[in-house]
């Protein structure tokens, strides 16, 4: 680790008139008296400290992670930190990208990445969703703290998970279609991640506190505070709590089964009940477009509309298309998961650029650790659409843990709270499994490549506890046959 440099920064308090050295101190903005520390402790204090550009970041290390076996860097460049994590053992070094991180989860690397762009100067805004604090740092000076007040509903496209991000737009005053509402002050990173002000309805009246639509809610005033010194491309350090650990154990009983390319686990706490060759790349048709939604949700405004030239070098079995001249994005997301669209895949990559768009997928892909899957297209109609189920349960487990409104839509539920019911009424769902109660989402597909394969999530009863169990088949003759073969085994050899 580098030694921390000796601070220049002088901290003036009106209580005792003792200057102080410190960074990451909340020092407001010389003139502007909104700038201010939000909540019960309010404190004035002074700075006198020059507007300065970012600082080149030197290289540091920080400490193993569990036992993962590697270590994570740091370095900056004129335009934002840039976060690599090395390998110990090879001395390999590859780019942490901007986006959900899982290791951010992790309070320890939080807090080392937190005090790395302090000690080196980088203007960044941090929300520690652990203790529901907002703050912005310029130079590695602490301007402004607020209390989070709200934020994304658990499973909605607006539930910010940890990551490193950017900002990507701002807008004064922006009207979700989705929410019903005015959102004041609104900074937008990763597609659909948002801080803002306090929500409004049409007619001007503040929504309820219990309202839950919206992204990181903080007060109007601290709000505008932040939206006046963000600019675009300002880092976004994003420290949420990791995922409850599940103490539930599996007590075999019974069988053994034999069955196709097959991963069945309890997605709640990553048991392995049953798996074939976990590394073994094969195609997975349709199954691709569950990449293709999760990179649609980090890369477009699901609120928006995106304008429709509908693709002739791809058909989709019920078209859909043809007749529109634009449609929401989030009723191109009910076309691509329900109905599989093959237009809905294309038209969706299109508005990004299609090349930027698998580029997107395939880097989303390395973020997860999926470093056997490889997409070739967005719908999944080429066989060099390979992957493993390794790979895919990373990817179901990524949806499940961040973005479970995608599930909702494969299972065509009418989402509830904020949501609207989208565009095109009467979807036929090709996710549903016939006679199966216990589906609750997934995503089907068949080429003559990759035969019939299927990612779905099921609710069970084990040992008398409701459990979310994943099958993925993948290369199968009879999709049906084999979940019902594993599932079947799991309530058998654990319990129904």
């Amino acid at each position: 680790m580098l030694e921390k440099p000796d601070s220049s920064v002088r901290l003036f308090s009106y209580q005792d008139d003792q200057p102080l050295e410190a960074r990451g101190s909340l020092i407001p903005r010389r003139g502007t008296a909104r700038l201010k520390q939000s909540g019960a402790a309010n404190q004035k204090v002074y700075r006198s400290v020059s507007r300065a550009g970012f600082f080149a970041l030197a290289l540091f290390a920080f400490a193993a992670l569990g036992t993962t076996g590697y270590g994570f860097l740091s370095q900056g460049n004129l335009a934002a930190p840039i976060v690599t994590i090395m390998d110990p053992n090879t001395q390999n070094v590859t780019t942490m990208g901007y986006g959900p991180q899982d290791a951010l989860a992790v309070n320890s690397f939080f807090v080392e990445t937190r005090e790395a762009f302090i000690d080196e100067g980088l203007t960044f805004i941090e929300a520690d969703m652990t203790k529901r604090q907002l703050r912005f740092f310029e130079n590695g000076v602490l301007l402004q703290s607020t209390e989070i007040l709200g934020v994304g509903a658990e499973g909605s496209w607006w539930k910010t998970p940890s990551g490193l991000y950017q900002i990507e737009q701002k807008s004064q005053r922006t009207f979700t279609t989705s929410g019903q509402v005015f959102l004041p002050w609104q900074l937008t990173f990763q597609g659909n991640y948002l801080i803002h002000g306090w929500p409004t309805y049409p007619d001007g009246s503040a929504v309820e506190a219990s309202f839950v639509g919206g992204g990181i809610r903080i007060d109007d005033e601290a709000a505008q505070d932040l939206y006046e010194q963000a600019i675009k491309g300002m880092p976004v350090l994003v420290h949420a709590a990791p995922q409850p650990r599940d103490t539930f154990v599996y007590e075999p009983k019974v069988l053994e089964i034999a069955s196709a390319e097959y991963y069945i686990a309890d997605i709640t706490n990553n048991t392995i009940l049953a798996a074939s060759d976990l590394d073994r790349k094969v195609p997975i048709a349709s199954v691709t477009k569950l990449m293709t939604a999760v990179v649609a949700t980090e890369r477009l405004n699901l609120d928006g509309r995106i304008r429709v030239t509908s693709p002739t070098f791809v058909t989709s079995l019920i078209p859909r298309l043809s007749e529109r001249s634009s449609v929401s994005t989030y009723s191109l997301l009910q076309l691509l998961l329900v109905e599989s669209s093959n237009e809905a895949a294309e038209t969706i990559a299109g508005e990004v650029g299609r090349a930027d768009f698998i580029a997107a997928m395939n880097t989303k892909a390395r973020q997860l650790g999926m470093m056997h899957t490889t997409f070739a297209d967005p719908s999944g109609l080429s066989e060099e659409n390979i992957s493993t189920v390794g790979d895919l349960y990373m990817l179901a487990r990524y949806i499940f843990e961040n973005k479970r409104f995608l599930y909702d839509i494969t299972a065509n539920n009418i989402l509830t709270t904020v949501y609207s019911e989208g565009e095109f009424v009467d979807l036929v769902n090709f996710n549903t499994i016939k006679g199966m109660d216990s589906f609750v989402g997934g995503k089907v597909g068949e080429t003559l490549a990759a035969r019939q394969t299927s990612v779905s999530l099921h609710e069970l009863q084990i040992q008398g506890q409701d459990r979310t169990i994943v099958v993925i088949v993948l290369g199968s003759d009879n999709r049906t046959a084999d979940i019902e073969t594993l599932i079947s085994y799991v309530q058998n050899r654990f319990g129904g």
